[in-house]
């Protein structure tokens, strides 16, 4: 049952984690985008940071429940 619960967790944290990577990118694009105005761009480039911090987690998160499964 626990191998079961450990592989819906690993999908889960896998789609989290590819939700942060575009949103990610998405922001990023925003950031180096010269038409945007200052502030557009650096709260974009703060929010691509902490994109990147979720997906960090998420992909960690998804490794470990992956282990759970598979052990």
């Amino acid at each position: 049952m626990e191998t079961i619960k450990n592989a819906a967790n690993f999908v889960g944290d896998k789609v989290q984690g590819a939700t942060a990577t575009a949103s990610k990118e998405a922001n990023k694009d925003v950031a180096k985008d010269s038409n945007q105005g200052v502030g557009t761009r650096l709260s974009a480039a703060g929010d691509a940071i902490s994109d990147k911090v979720s997906e960090n987690k998420h992909d960690a998160k998804a490794e470990a429940h992956k282990q759970g499964a598979t052990h």
